[in-house]
């Protein structure tokens, strides 16, 4: 897909994610119901209607590719990936919605050839937005609604600025994890929005050593990429798309250095 076909593709996804942060803020401001998926993790309303309305406004776009969303996946609707196809998470951060602390996103990504092409992460109560292609670079918008140019930056001489998961950390893991390097400091946050801090060069590396789904970090992967960052499994490697099942391995997301 040409550069000009990616910029046009993301304004398109951008509408129709700021129309799901549109109705998860209806819901978030109502007292809504908490549900036990098959898999323990809670699901709202918000998560089922930002999804059907995320899959409506894709499936309207005239280019067409199969979409793998979290919500349809977990009810057995999983079709069949081509070269193309969608990754969707229409609340990353359930937790974060349920205890209202606003660290929670809308997520939607591309993927081409196991990589992703283009994303969008918007944080609705936040009212910050991230997007990126990979032939275009990648920018965020605030409450000024200007969109400003972001780029990962190299580590400090006085060490890494890590993140942390604020809901599913593992102290002990990440201690051995980060043993022998210089540590600044370590931040918990909520969401994909870590990808997109490590984007905005406001932090350094997102070590995860926990279940993860490719929906839940493909947004922020995309946009952390066309910003010049990159997301490493254990053995060095990029991490990859469409995977069998689609759960990734522990990854590290980090900046203009790699971590392994």
């Amino acid at each position: 897909m040409q550069a000009s076909d990616q910029a046009a593709l993301l304004e398109a996804i951008i509408k129709i994610a700021r129309d799901a942060g549109d109705l998860i803020l209806e819901v978030y401001k109502s007292d809504f119901e908490v549900r036990g998926k098959d898999d323990a993790s809670p699901v709202t309303a918000a998560d089922e209607q930002a999804e059907a309305l995320i899959l409506k406004g894709l499936r309207s776009l005239s280019l067409q590719f199969p979409i793998i969303a979290e919500e349809a996946h977990a009810a057995g609707d999983i079709p069949q990936v081509d070269d193309c196809f969608w990754l969707v998470d229409p609340l990353d951060g359930t937790r974060e919605f349920v205890n209202r602390n606003g660290e929670f996103t809308v997520n939607i990504a591309l993927i081409e050839n196991g990589k992703p092409l283009l994303g969008v992460v918007l944080a609705p109560v936040l009212n910050q937005l991230y997007a990126g292609s990979r032939d275009n670079g990648a920018f965020m918008e605030g409450d000024d609604a200007v969109r400003r140019d972001i780029h990962v930056r190299k580590p400090s001489a006085t060490g890494l600025d890590v993140l942390a998961s604020r809901s599913h950390g593992d102290a002990a893991a990440l201690t051995q994890l980060l043993e022998g390097r210089k540590i600044n400091s370590t931040i918990g946050a909520g969401s994909s929005l870590k990808l997109c801090l490590i984007a905005a060069g406001q932090a350094d590396i997102y070590p995860r050593m926990g279940r993860t789904m490719e929906w839940d970090i493909a947004a922020g992967d995309a946009v952390l990429r066309a910003a010049g960052g990159l997301v490493q499994v254990f053995d060095g490697t990029p991490l990859g798309y469409g995977k069998p099942g689609f759960e990734n391995p522990h990854f590290v997301a980090c900046g203009a250095e790699a971590f392994f």
